[in-house]
C-alpha cells in the first residue's frame, strides 16, 4: 500500500536528478494517496519536532494528506517547490524556515509561483525550542536522555567558556549524528501548555 514515505523518497529522488522515472512516481503517489499538502523543511530535526507537536494534538499529518518533507537544507527549497508547485504537481506548499534562510524561501516559492504563507524563526526551530523551555529545563533532559557526561565534557571545551548558556546548548544538539533529530522531538514533547513556539504553532494550525 502507498504511503507518505514512499512519495517523500520519489520527490526526494527527482530532486536530486531521478528523472521522469522519480516524477511519474511521485506524481502517481500523489494522487493515489491523496497528497493535499507538502511542508518544506530545512532537515530532518525540524521535522520530527513538527510531528511530535501534531502528535500532541493527537494528529497524523500522513493520514491527512500532509506530507513533511526535510529538504537537506534551504537552498534546495526552488528545486522542490519547482517540482510540487504549479509548474510540477500543483500541490499547496507551505513551510518553516530560520531567518537567515528566510530569502531563499521567498524566492523560491515565489518562482514557482507558490504564494502560501510560510512561517520564520526568529534565528533557528532549535533557539525557539530553547527559549521556550529555558536551559535548565533543557538540561535536565538532556541529562534524562542519558547524555549529561557529554553535556559535561562539552562544556569543559575552552570554546565553550564564553558562549552565553543557549548558545552552547545550541551547539551542542549539533555536534552528534541523529542528536538534532532526537531533541527535536523530545524538546517540543517536553513543551508546557502554551509555550509552542509561535512559529511552529503556527504551522500546525495552517495545516
Amino acid at each position: 500500500m502507498a504511503d507518505m514515505g514512499a512519495f517523500r523518497d520519489a520527490v526526494t529522488d527527482w530532486a536530486a536528478g531521478g528523472g521522469r522515472a522519480a516524477g511519474g512516481a511521485a506524481r502517481a503517489l500523489a494522487a493515489r494517496l491523496p497528497v493535499r499538502t507538502v511542508v518544506l523543511l530545512e532537515g530532518p530535526s525540524d521535522a520530527a519536532a513538527v510531528n511530535a507537536l501534531a502528535a500532541r494534538h493527537g494528529r497524523d499529518l500522513a493520514a491527512e494528506g500532509v506530507c513533511v518533507l526535510p529538504m537537506g537544507g534551504a537552498m534546495s527549497v526552488g528545486r522542490f517547490a519547482g517540482l510540487l508547485g504549479p509548474p510540477g504537481l500543483d500541490l499547496p506548499l507551505t513551510g518553516l524556515c530560520d531567518v537567515a534562510e528566510a530569502d531563499f524561501y521567498r524566492r523560491g516559492l515565489e518562482r514557482a509561483g507558490a504564494a502560501r504563507e510560510f512561517f520564520v524563526c526568529a534565528a533557528d526551530l532549535e533557539d525557539e525550542l530553547i527559549r521556550a523551555l529555558g536551559v535548565p529545563r533543557v538540561t535536565e533532559l538532556v541529562e534524562a536522555e542519558g547524555d549529561l557526561r557529554a553535556w559535561e565534557t562539552f562544556l569543559r571545551q575552552p570554546a565553550q567558556r564564553d558562549r552565553a548558556a543557549g548558545q552552547q546548548v545550541r551547539r551542542f544538539l549539533g555536534t552528534k549524528k541523529g542528536r538534532k533529530i532526537h531533541y527535536g522531538r523530545v524538546l517540543v514533547e517536553a513543551l508546557p501548555p502554551g509555550r509552542v513556539p509561535a512559529p511552529l504553532d503556527a504551522l500546525l494550525a495552517s495545516l
